[in-house]
């Protein structure tokens, strides 16, 4: 494992995905793999932490966290903009070898059978708590944060240094037909409460 990823503590993961980016969804079953993007996650419960992602029934990833009860939300950076758009706009059910295509490199970690992307700023390993109403009605999916995992060159003492870091660690966030947004620059409320 690169020597810039370190584990989060837990209490602290819904930081991940506060800030609402566009995330890599990965999962894998009976030796088949798959990454595709999505824009409608969100962080849900801080004990023990859990998050939402809308799966739709026509995506490859979908039967594998069905079929092996795990995912994994990444959290993509402007270094990843390609393949955040290409892994998105592309389908493993009618491109077999998109993974490929697009450049996805994976890696694992000690304890988990699920599929992780190289180059990411953070990662959730996520167990399903199944809810069969809200999966097949809403395609929503809530999962419990189980691990999770920053690079430290963009996520320090619990929070995200986007200001401090490299411009290639930027968030994506989607809005519609290939555009992007990046985060911006930190700004800060005061929080002493006096007027």
């Amino acid at each position: 494992m690169d020597q810039h990823i370190k584990p989060v503590e837990l209490a602290k993961a819904y930081r991940l995905l506060n800030h609402g980016p566009t995330v890599l969804v990965s999962a894998s079953h009976g030796g088949v793999q798959n990454v595709m993007s999505a824009a409608w996650s969100c962080a849900l419960d801080f004990a023990p932490p859990k998050v939402t992602v809308v799966l739709d029934k026509a995506t490859a990833t979908r039967p594998l966290v069905e079929q092996s009860g795990y995912f994994v939300l990444q959290v993509p950076n402007m270094a990843q903009l390609q393949l955040t758009y290409d892994v998105g706009h592309t389908s493993a059910v009618d491109t077999p070898d998109k993974l490929a295509k697009a450049d996805v490199q994976l890696f694992k970690v000690e304890g988990y059978d699920v599929p992780l992307v190289v180059g990411s700023s953070a990662w959730l390993i996520c167990k399903v708590l199944p809810e069969p109403r809200n999966e097949q009605v809403y395609d929503l999916f809530i999962g419990e944060v189980v691990a999770a995992y920053a690079d430290d060159r963009v996520f320090q003492n619990g929070h995200w240094a986007f200001e401090n870091a490299d411009p290639q660690w930027r968030s994506l966030h989607y809005i519609a037909g290939g555009n992007f947004y990046a985060i911006g620059e930190a700004v800060v409320a005061d929080v002493t409460g006096a007027k």
